[in-house]
């Protein structure tokens, strides 16, 4: 098969959207060599290199240089360059696909990560809301296939854009495979020292925005007398100073660690040094840094509800999301237990197993098929 991808997050998104580009190109480039695989990217320079990326053709427009002239050239003329380079497939990793494509022809499938936005409006401006609400209801409509990364995306996708349920496949997603392997001591105490991290610590990895709910870590700390710093890798934003006042009224500066800089290759080391791995968000589509943690063999707790039980399962503890009470509650027990710690450990890892790269990217590969055929 000849496949083609939206390569624009995988080049230039640093975090979820760009890290699931990413993993997914490397994986099918090096399980499945035997096709070819064409990028397209409204521009190349100053790009995230990754080791996939070597393996692909790379198309970008050639006299496009103003952002305006390159997303008109991802809207809609790309269509033109995929009817050149006669694809069987071409994936639109994030939500979109370009204006067109159905005149081609080259099947298209599209994956659909959350429909958040819809979900609680309140957490996102109207103009966001009605350009993304456009772009997926011409994706939907228009995909050969859609692919929901969760049973909770998919529920969504049928309720909010009316799509029928059996035109969409649910295929999870993995997480970057660095973190299957035990990170070398002596970049643990190199890390220790870089970024002053304390002996014993719970963890909180992700964008640090109203959502994800960072505040709600250290509010059950102060209720129950936590004596263990939380240390917070992710981008900050305006919610941070929110944070930060909390910290300061409630007497936790010395347990709060906000780090804003961390590289990738880093993180497996965070995760196998912490106590335990907290992430207690109101919604997402899957939950990436949930997987990563119990490939690192770190006890997580994290929301009732939304996707997370999907991703945990039975190897997770979960709290009610703005129930610092019950947060507090299950944070105590794992901390308090080493024997539970253990367990969770063990369970988290044979539980991560069911998101390795060969099994998504089988079914994957079977779904273009049966597309095709």
């Amino acid at each position: 098969m000849k496949i083609g991808f939206d390569a624009k997050r995988a080049f230039y998104n640093r975090s979820g959207l760009g890290n699931f580009s990413r993993w997914f190109i490397n994986g099918l480039t090096s399980i499945y060599p035997e096709n070819s695989y064409v990028l397209f990217s409204p521009r190349l320079e100053n790009r995230i290199c990754f080791e996939g990326d070597q393996k692909c053709q790379l198309i970008a427009p050639k006299n496009k240089k103003t952002r305006i002239g390159q997303n008109y050239w991802r809207y809609k003329s790309m269509v033109s360059q995929i009817k050149k380079e006669n694809l069987d497939i071409y994936h639109g990793l994030s939500h979109e696909l370009p204006k067109g494509i159905q005149t081609t022809n080259t099947k298209s499938v599209v994956t659909m990560h959350d429909a958040i936005f819809l979900r609680y409006p309140e957490l996102f401006d109207f103009g966001y809301r009605a350009i993304f609400k456009r772009k997926y209801k011409h994706a939907l409509n228009t995909a050969d296939g859609v692919i929901a990364i969760s049973e909770q995306t998919k529920q969504d996708i049928t309720r909010y854009f009316d799509i029928a349920p059996e035109k969409i496949k649910v295929i999870y997603q993995g997480c970057n495979s660095i973190y299957y392997q035990d990170a070398d001591a002596a970049i643990k105490e190199q890390l220790k020292v870089k970024y002053n991290l304390p002996e014993q610590f719970i963890l909180y990895v992700g964008t640090i925005e109203p959502r994800k709910n960072l505040l709600g870590v250290f509010q059950a700390l102060a209720a129950a007398n936590i004596d263990i710093p939380v240390v917070a890798v992710g981008r900050p934003t305006n919610y941070l100073t929110k944070i930060k006042q909390f910290v300061r009224d409630n007497n936790l500066e010395k347990q709060a660690i906000f780090l804003h800089n961390v590289e990738t290759p880093e993180l497996p080391a965070f995760y196998q040094m912490a106590s335990l791995f907290v992430y207690p968000s109101l919604f997402e589509g899957f939950g990436i840094p949930i997987l990563e943690a119990l490939n690192s063999g770190t006890p997580v707790i994290t929301s009732k509800g939304s996707c997370f039980p999907e991703v945990g399962g039975d190897a997770a503890l979960y709290a009610e999301y703005g129930n610092t009470e019950e947060l507090a509650t299950a944070m105590q027990k794992v901390i308090e237990s080493e024997d539970l710690q253990q367990e969770m450990a063990a369970k988290g890892k044979i539980k991560a197993l069911e998101f390795r790269e060969e099994n998504i990217l089988s079914e994957l590969i079977n779904y273009y098929q049966s597309i095709l055929s």
